[in-house]
């Protein structure tokens, strides 16, 4: 049979890997057959009884769509049965055009989570942050609530209101927010400029079919108007299509080089993503900037260029989604949405649920310029003099690992340059 496969390192609500999964149970041992067949046979016997005795005639369709929506649940925050309207609404997250909020949503610790949200949505201007925790929608409990009955309720008709209360663990906070509704259009870069003494400054917010043509007309742009180094800006992007972070990174590692690897129960999970770059950008030092809100494909672009020593990971410790999902259409129009394999570093390391840890660690609120395009020149200098000092012990030592001092300083220039530190 042929497979269809379309990969993603987006979250939750974004389509992984289409395979058709006729023919599965053929694959099990004997010994696991027979006791897959004996549970089996205890489901049946149950199913029957409530045909039979509950005080209510139930749909066996019903009965069953209720159980694989059960069972896909017990495995992990990430699989779910997906009936045929829940499994076309996941299609429209594929267009970067839908009515909603603006918020990237995951279940995390059993909660309803932002990832994040954003930029210049209705969830971002009304102040809703990565890692804020949904309690309520319009006054009901989100409290066990499926990843995509959660998107459901969010998203409606543009123009309308929804409620939302969350937790702010970080503040301690219970808030309430009232966000509009409205047409959320997803553009892969948000900003491509020169900062000042030939720092080119890159925003790149999603990972989409068109980014790496994106990204190679910016930094083409950049290096006409005079680039010397770089800064990469991921924070608040959360993920999207697997095969296009591996792009983004080729261009700055050299061609042959395992960017990211999968790793699952089967060996045809098992796959290497490798470097296919001509002409990789090698000489230009970089600094990558990451928050809670980075997640899955930005979080595999900047543990690359980690291992590699390529570029100083600067920021917050990224969200840790790094598990891949395939979404295997059923015959009668429902799906699966099943992890199937996991994420890991060129090094081996794992980063979900764990995330990856910058090489400078920015505390949130140490370095908090509002979001202002107009910062004050002097309050910008006090606050990059203030985090010199923090910066500076940590660089010395990492010289050592590093290709090159000069690289190394080079790069904390960057750093020091970058005066439109926004507020994550």
């Amino acid at each position: 049979m042929r497979k269809k496969i379309i990969i993603a390192a987006g979250t939750g609500i974004f389509i992984g890997v289409f395979v058709f999964a006729a023919g599965a149970i053929s694959g099990i041992d004997k010994k696991k057959k027979d006791e897959l067949f004996r549970q089996v046979e205890l489901f049946s016997d149950t199913l029957a009884i409530i045909q039979t005795d509950y005080a209510e005639e139930v749909k066996p369709k019903d009965l069953i769509y209720g159980a694989l929506k059960g069972m896909l649940s017990s495995l992990d925050a990430h699989s779910q049965f997906m009936d045929p309207d829940t499994y076309n609404e996941l299609k429209v997250d594929t267009e970067g055009k839908f009515g909603g909020l603006g918020i990237e949503i995951t279940i995390k610790d059993g909660l309803l989570t932002v990832i994040t949200p954003i930029e210049d949505t209705p969830a971002w201007k009304a102040g809703v942050k990565a890692n804020d925790r949904i309690v309520k929608i319009n006054g009901e409990l989100a409290r066990d609530i499926s990843l995509t009955d959660a998107v459901k309720k969010l998203r409606g008709k543009p123009g309308d209101p929804v409620n939302i209360t969350v937790l702010r663990e970080s503040e301690k906070k219970v808030l309430e927010f009232k966000i509009v509704r409205d047409i959320i259009k997803i553009k892969d870069i948000k900003e491509a400029r020169i900062l000042e003494d030939g720092i080119g400054y890159l925003r790149l917010v999603e990972f989409r079919e068109d980014t790496p043509k994106d990204i190679d007309a910016a930094l083409e742009k950049l290096t006409r108007d005079g680039m010397n180094a770089f800064v990469l800006d991921l924070r608040n992007n959360p993920g999207g299509l697997l095969t296009v972070a591996v792009k983004v990174t080729e261009r700055f590692v050299e061609k042959g080089k395992i960017i990211v690897s999968t790793k699952g129960r089967k060996s045809s999970q098992n796959l290497d993503f490798v470097s296919q770059c001509v002409r990789p950008i090698l000489d230009l030092p970089m600094v990558v900037l990451i928050n809670e809100g980075s997640a899955s494909g930005s979080e595999i672009v900047a543990a690359a260029l980690q291992d590699y020593k390529r570029a100083i990971i600067l920021g917050i410790k990224s969200f840790g989604k790094g598990s891949v999902q395939s979404v295997i259409p059923l015959s009668d129009g429902s799906a699966l949405r099943l992890t199937t394999s996991k994420y890991f570093t060129p090094l081996g390391r794992q980063i979900h649920e764990k995330g990856v840890l910058p090489d400078i660690v920015v505390e949130a609120g140490k370095i908090e310029l509002a979001g202002k395009e107009d910062i004050d020149s002097k309050k910008a200098e006090d606050v990059f003099q203030e985090l010199e000092k923090k910066v500076m012990p940590v660089a010395q030592e990492k010289a050592l690992e590093y290709k090159s001092d000069n690289q190394l300083m080079r790069a904390l220039d960057v750093l020091k340059a970058l005066k439109i530190y926004k507020k994550t």
